[in-house]
């Protein structure tokens, strides 16, 4: 049961979406608290997000079961969310800086994710997840154990009821299978250098073209590495006086702060898939 819940919803342009939405909601004594619309007019597809409050507790199963024929009348993919924070596993290697800042932003209350388990192909964070309260999970991997591994993973998202993953830099490559059947929620983070700076010390590999901006990319995971859809970039200039050090100092600066914005945006219902790409209202 409810009393605040977000309406996310995608479905080809026409007209009458609006009407038929807002009355749904109208006669169900609901109260629209915020409204946003993107019409993207070259693949004609509306996509609507609807933050709404009712006066009672509201069934969200009941909400989505009344609201399937307006879905079909206007071929809508749609979803009722409710308004509370997402559990969240976070996966991690050896690097804790994308970890440290999301723990620091959900205990603050500012990250809207519920983290509720830290799994790691290695031991190196373990003290940072459990000062912070959080079950460690350390699940090795090498090329014999992969399948194992990524099965256990699939058992520990199931074990902790885990509606996103978070890659923090965790230093693996999902299997095809595993990606898709974490389509649409998990989000991984990487330096913006690929495709220019591949392989090993890619801070190195810019410093020695003298980059004048350092970056990073948040996004869905799919089968294509590191091409999945992009929720958020963030991008840092620098000059010539920043060594490889400072180069990548900055880098993980903007690596946990496009991070966390992709899933403070993600758990907030603000980012709807749209082909390759995405929609994301902020």
């Amino acid at each position: 049961m409810a009393r605040s819940f977000t309406l996310t919803l995608s479905c080809p342009n026409r007209t009458g979406i609006v009407r038929a939405v807002s009355a749904y909601l109208f006669e169900h004594g609901c109260d629209i608290g915020e409204y946003k619309q993107f019409d993207d007019a070259v693949r004609d597809r509306l996509f609507l997000r609807t933050q709404v409050t009712s006066g009672s507790d509201v069934d969200l199963d009941a909400m989505a079961a009344g609201f399937g024929s307006v879905a079909a009348d206007f071929e809508m993919d749609f979803r009722f969310s409710p308004a509370e924070p997402v559990r969240t596993l976070v996966m991690v290697s050896k690097l804790g800086h994308c970890l440290n800042d999301l723990i620091f932003r959900w205990r603050a209350g500012s990250l809207g994710a519920e983290i509720v388990a830290v799994v790691s192909n290695h031991e190196d964070l373990r003290p940072m997840a459990e000062a912070a309260g959080l079950p460690f999970v350390h699940v090795p991997v090498t090329p014999e154990s992969k399948p194992e591994a990524e099965a256990r993973l699939l058992a520990l998202i199931d074990e902790y009821a885990a509606e996103l993953v978070v890659l923090a830099r965790y230093m693996q490559v999902l299997s095809d299978q595993t990606c898709k059947a974490l389509h649409g929620r998990a989000i991984n983070i990487h330096h913006s250098f690929l495709p220019g700076f591949k392989g090993a010390k890619p801070y190195h590999q810019a410093y020695d073209r003298g980059v004048k901006l350092v970056g990073a990319t948040a996004h869905y995971v799919t089968p294509d590495l590191d091409e999945g859809p992009i929720i958020e970039q963030e991008v840092i200039r620098i000059d010539h006086s920043f060594d490889p050090g400072a180069l990548q100092t900055v880098g993980r600066d903007a690596e946990a702060l496009a991070l966390s914005r992709a899933v403070r945006w993600h758990c907030e219902r603000r980012v709807l898939l749209n082909g390759h790409s995405t929609v994301v209202f902020r």
